[in-house]
């Protein structure tokens, strides 16, 4: 009982002396002093927003099966979710620190001692001797300095930067999709631009040899008229070539085999993303990839903990019992039963600079991954600051290119008329008929410019991936 006592009464202590903790609070950093967006008026001092989720965003019922279809099958997100099962296993490990670890085993040990030993030449004669035993140990050690609580801690911030560079993959992916698609809408629009202008084109070069047969023009004309549609027939084949390309990449999001992909008409599309009210620099604080930076430091902060809490003492119980004998038909005899209890405590001295080396690289880690966090809210701050500029100006550019595209679809009609009427020569014809297919096509690339870009809006504020 005596010793059982004594024993408690170390425990005791251990447990008192954590009042000492040598470890600090983890507090979050600030990166946020002074920042702000560079784009004029369009920044509020508004509440964080809450990004909705992409189903609500992307409202396109082909476009949401593609992305669920990618959430489901991709090999980015397969992986990440593999380093949350193994984040999960060391939380799992950490959480268990502060209890005694347990072991037993079985032994069995024949010896013969030397007979030139000081043991063998009082013997004088060799010993061979059989051993038997069955040996439990039971150890702890006591968390006086807030080492073991660091490590779980570290342990924690860990498994949720897994969780939140899995969201962060989520929003990318998504992003990544939905651009792709829109692309490929777009490709489709131009596609229909390019086959028309073919149409047109061909009505064209049977009017010029009209025009010709009666003494209007010359052959000239007819072979520019000519040219041109060939030159839109190998525009065409350039749009259906990207539009494979663009297939075939949606498909690997999707982590399947190129093929074939559904989709809607570009002129369908809706896109709920609101810029009406600005964006506060607080919505960051939605991103999945600024969490898992302020998580990073997180981890290094404790780690930082633990490797300070090296320079203090280490308070250690162990206790073993079991079974020895050396007849095994006695072995499990009460009369074999044995026990320690051992209490100690260690304080490192001289150990090559180890302890001190390791406290300061978990000093500069730490220092490492405060810069990481930093420079990941600049990055979105950037992110965020640039795509509601390119909303701005492409909408304003949306404008001025349908009144472009306007006066050069005027400019054809009136040319053509002219030419029929030997007041214009065909080259205006044909100057007027390049310009006014460019500027469709610029339509339907500033259009998706515009879509774009409120998509890359959607994904800095940090994409609502549930």
């Amino acid at each position: 009982m005596r010793i059982i006592y004594k024993t408690a009464f170390v425990a005791i202590t251990a447990v008192s002396l954590q009042s000492c903790i040598a470890t600090k609070d983890y507090q979050k950093p600030n990166a946020w002093e002074h920042a702000s967006f560079n784009t004029n008026d369009v920044v509020k001092d508004s509440a964080v927003q809450n990004v909705l989720p992409w189903q609500q965003v992307f409202t396109d019922v082909a476009l949401q099966q593609h992305i669920q279809t990618a959430l489901d099958n991709n090999l980015d997100i397969r992986v990440a979710l593999e380093n949350i099962n193994q984040a999960q296993s060391y939380l799992s490990q950490g959480r268990m620190g502060h209890l005694p670890t347990f072991s037993i085993g079985t032994n069995y040990t024949h010896s013969v001692n030397s007979i030139n030993t000081q043991f063998g030449r009082i013997l004088g004669q060799r010993q061979r001797l059989d051993q038997f035993d069955i040996t439990g140990t039971l150890g702890w050690e006591a968390d006086i300095w807030g080492k073991i609580t660091s490590k779980k801690l570290a342990a924690e911030a860990t498994y949720l930067q897994t969780v939140a560079a899995h969201q962060a993959v989520k929003t990318e992916l998504i992003s990544m999709v939905a651009s792709n698609y829109y692309n490929l809408l777009a490709l489709d629009a131009q596609k229909k631009v390019a086959l028309k202008t073919i149409e047109n084109r061909g009505k064209s070069l049977e009017t010029n040899k009209a025009l010709k047969d009666a003494g209007r023009v010359t052959e000239v004309a007819v072979k520019q008229t000519e040219a041109q549609v060939l030159s839109a027939q190998a525009l065409l084949l350039d749009i259906e070539n990207n539009i494979k390309i663009q297939e075939n990449s949606l498909s690997i999001l999707e982590g399947m085999f190129p093929k074939e992909i559904e989709r809607s008409s570009f002129t369908d599309l809706q896109l709920n993303v609101d810029t009406e009210e600005g964006v506060s620099i607080e919505t960051l604080n939605n991103r999945p990839d600024i969490q898992a930076a302020e998580l990073g430091f997180r981890n290094a902060f404790e780690l930082t903990n633990v490797a300070k809490a090296s320079f203090y003492p280490t308070l250690k119980l162990t206790a073993s019992g079991g079974l020895q004998s050396v007849e095994f038909e006695k072995l499990f005899d009460p009369t074999s039963f044995f026990a320690s209890i051992v209490a100690g405590i260690a304080q490192p001295v001289l150990n090559g600079r180890q302890i001190r080396t390791q406290y300061e690289i978990s000093l500069s880690n730490q220092e490492k991954a405060f810069l990481n966090y930093k420079q990941s809210v600049l990055n979105a701050s950037k992110e965020i600051s640039d795509a509601l500029y390119a909303i701005d100006i492409n909408k304003k550019k949306l404008i001025l290119k349908q009144q472009e595209a306007e006066a050069y679809t005027s400019a054809v009609s009136y040319s053509q008329e002219l030419l029929n009427n030997g007041m214009a020569n065909y080259l205006e014809v044909l100057t007027a008929t390049e310009s006014e297919l460019n500027a469709q096509l610029n339509i339907i690339t500033t259009q998706y410019n515009l879509w774009n870009a409120n998509i890359q809006l959607y994904k800095a504020m940090g994409g609502g991936v549930e």
